[in-house]
């Protein structure tokens, strides 16, 4: 497929990639679609491979947090198993030991900023932050009778891993991105229920409740940092905990969020499933109410069908929507075979034109 005006404009990189390092994942993205991309993530790299999985190890290193039950549940070198207070211990006595992000993303600006000065990576890319949502880790991994009161504890831990972010990076470089997933476990909570999920919500109303929580962490970052949102149905195995029966409530989602923030969105990104090219899933496209500024990705690339299915999406999308917008897979790259990110990188760029 050649390039035209009539391809998507760009592509993004949700965050996880399986690569070993954050140099190597800055390289290699760089290399292949380094004209198509305003910023890159360091690939979700070391204890980070499989999203959040890491935090219930790091919170249960505060004291006045334990684990829930006796026998660890190993994920690689991680132990999964939820927090909860421990008997007498309020949770607004707790100070969370450092959960990770901030380290990490410190040690991974230094390997971007090297490169972007020895030009690897283009000038004007900025460094991207893949963070969750509060909601996101509380829901997951702490036990639900103590959810209402360690979310506030968590947010406000985020919150200065963010600032410590915040005060090294310079803001020109630097791009935000909070990541929503079990936000649509629980918009989708009877068809998640019927999957064998477990209800997670602490608040009554669902929308409002998940849509101003998101738009709140979203206000955390000055107007002179980038700040996008990745909606997501979930990445186990490559698979979503609930298959979307069309875009219908990630647009109305998104619409949510969009109005309840003060300030504006940079991007919002959209999973497409690998079976949907058909009109019913991307009809709700056209409802879409974000600022005409708002970069608009569709996660449409799959590995297993290549540049023939990203381009039949790209065509049924084009029916339903006049918004510009680029292309990018559902959730990343993370949980791909070994060997997957070498010819993704080559259909994102196969279906994109240049910025």
């Amino acid at each position: 497929m050649s390039a035209h005006t009539t391809e998507p404009r760009g592509c993004h990189l949700v965050g996880s990639i399986n690569f070993d390092d954050a140099e190597t994942t800055m390289r290699v993205a760089a290399e292949h679609l380094g004209d198509r991309l305003r910023r890159i993530p360091d690939g979700e790299v070391g204890e980070r491979f499989h999203w959040i999985a890491f935090q219930p190890d790091r919170i249960a290193r505060t004291p006045g947090i334990e684990r829930v039950g006796d026998t660890p549940i190993p994920l690689r070198m991680l132990d999964i198993r939820p927090v909860r207070l421990a008997a007498g211990v309020a949770a607004s006595d707790l100070e969370l030991v450092p959960l990770g992000y901030a380290d990490a993303a410190l040690e991974s600006w230094d390997v971007f900023a090297r490169l972007q000065h020895e030009g690897a990576i283009p000038a004007g890319t900025r460094f991207q932050v893949s963070l969750p949502t509060p909601l996101g880790v509380v829901g997951s991994f702490v036990h639900e009778t103590d959810r209402a009161a360690f979310e506030p504890v968590y947010e406000a831990a985020l919150a200065a891993e963010l600032d410590r972010i915040l005060a090294v990076v310079p803001h020109d470089r630097l791009a935000i991105q909070w990541d929503a997933a079990l936000e649509f476990a629980m918009i989708e909570g009877e068809a998640y229920a019927e999957r064998g999920g477990t209800r997670a919500e602490w608040f009554d109303d669902v929308w409002a409740g998940t849509s101003e929580r998101l738009a709140r962490q979203i206000d955390r970052v000055p107007e002179d940092v980038e700040v996008g949102v990745h909606l997501c149905y979930g990445d186990v195995a490559e698979r979503h905990f609930v298959e979307p029966v069309d875009v219908g409530n990630l647009v109305r989602f998104a619409n949510l969020v969009h109005a309840a923030a003060a300030r504006r969105l940079t991007w919002v990104h959209l999973p497409v499933p690998i079976e949907r090219d058909d009109d019913a899933y991307f009809a709700g496209l056209a409802d879409l109410e974000l600022a005409e500024e708002t970069e608009l990705y569709l996660g449409l690339v799959h590995r297993e069908d290549g540049v023939e299915g990203a381009a039949r999406r790209i065509a049924t999308a084009r029916r339903h929507t006049a918004r510009a917008f680029g292309v990018a897979t559902e959730c990343g790259f993370g949980r791909a075979p070994e060997g997957a990110a070498g010819p993704l990188f080559a259909t994102h760029r196969a279906v994109s034109a240049a910025w």
